[in-house]
């Protein structure tokens, strides 16, 4: 346990809730899983762990059973992308028989409005506002629909409901963009896991990695741009950039267009022991996305001392410490600051040290338990921050 983290177990022992129903877009066995889907599975196998009946609520996966048990909880897969979000809230007059004690409402662009259909106990699970998202995704009329929704709609259904989001500069765009009260909007961090440590040896020519799916938001192609400048300057420069999404064939195109198929390459998924060792590997990680609630991979890189060049946005700007454990800049300049760190041995490694010293501090174990201690209003802190977050 972190110290200063509450003891999950503790908390679960001296509350009422027993029984906790998740309900997410998407699994974690899905397609275009992220990091929503990933902190998910990582809170809800800490809290069955901890003598919690968890159950995750989720859209169907093609190919996938309907039911299936992981980490100690259960997955219940029904209805497809969009029509499991009705289907969630009909549900809630099913309960009689198995009524959970507390609902967690995973809020990924569109909520569930569980305010509306569950009385007891919930928790909204908020990574960050999606704003520009919504038009890199969907047609113009269904984007407006949904940035309406998620600005001028939900907003007015969750005011009384605890919101958790990762980060303080997110918390803060939530409650400037969505007029959320603030006392209402609480940050919990997310954790780094163990496996996410130093070892082996750098790559012996400068590597730039990114992790994360192939969609608009992360904007891949000023990445792969913003590379190409860096290596006029860093002619050894190779990228490898770890996802997969429907972006792919747009991000080749780019490549090809940039004569970059020989030193970025696209692998798709890697299992968990390679992407540590790319991790180790890498002379720094980059990340040029327009939205993010934290940055997950960033934090799982500096645990593995490996310093961060991102942009300059709400979520990084906690992932990332200016200037500390990596650099925060506009689009604009990501090549000339990833040439100028790959160039500077002394700052990379002093970088890398103090990546990893944050990382140390970040655990899943204390992300499961302040999300616990927002569920049961007994265990609630009365002000915007979980206890033990920092």
């Amino acid at each position: 346990m972190t110290a200063g983290a509450p003891d999950l177990a503790a908390l679960v022992e001296g509350s009422a809730i027993r029984r906790v129903r998740m309900v997410a877009w998407r699994d974690l066995d899905d397609a275009e899983a992220g990091g929503s889907e990933l902190h998910a599975d990582r809170v809800a196998s800490r809290w069955a762990a901890a003598g919690l009946d968890v159950e995750l609520r989720t859209s169907m996966v093609a190919g996938e059973a309907r039911e299936i048990d992981r980490n100690g909880y259960r997955v219940v897969r029904w209805g497809g992308r969009y029509e499991v979000f009705p289907q969630v809230a009909s549900e809630a007059y099913r309960f009689r028989a198995a009524r959970p004690d507390a609902v967690v409402d995973i809020w990924n662009g569109m909520p569930f409005f569980s305010p509306l259909w569950f009385r007891g106990p919930r928790l909204a699970l908020l990574h960050h506002v999606h704003g520009e998202m919504w038009r890199m995704a969907l047609k113009p009329l269904a984007a407006a629909l949904g940035d309406a929704v998620e600005r001028h709609v939900a907003p007015l259904a969750y005011r009384a409901t605890p919101v958790a989001t990762l980060s303080a500069s997110s918390r803060d765009e939530i409650v400037d963009e969505l007029g959320l009260p603030a006392s209402h909007v609480h940050v919990v961090e997310p954790g780094v896991d163990p496996r996410f440590g130093p070892g082996g040896r750098r790559s012996a020519e400068p590597l730039v990695v990114a992790v994360g799916r192939l969609v608009p938001v992360k904007r891949y192609d000023v990445l792969f741009r913003s590379l190409a400048e860096a290596r006029r300057t860093v002619p050894p420069l190779r990228a490898v950039v770890v996802g997969e999404g429907y972006e792919r064939p747009r991000l080749e195109a780019v490549r090809r267009e940039l004569g970059a198929e020989a030193w970025i390459e696209l692998p798709g998924h890697l299992e968990d022991r390679a992407l540590l060792a790319l991790y180790r590997s890498a002379w720094l990680v980059a990340s040029s996305s327009l939205r993010e609630g934290w940055g997950m991979t960033l934090t799982e890189a500096a645990a593995c001392g490996t310093p961060a060049v991102a942009t300059d946005i709400a979520g990084h700007r906690d992932a990332v410490r200016h200037e500390e454990t990596g650099l925060l800049v506009a689009e604009a300049a990501i090549g000339g600051t990833i040439a100028g760190v790959l160039c500077d041995d002394g700052l990379r490694a002093q970088l890398g040290r103090a990546a990893r010293a944050r990382a140390r501090q970040l655990s899943w174990e204390r992300t499961a338990a302040m999300l616990f201690s927002l569920i049961d209003p007994a265990l609630r802190p009365s002000r915007g921050a979980a206890p033990g977050s920092t």
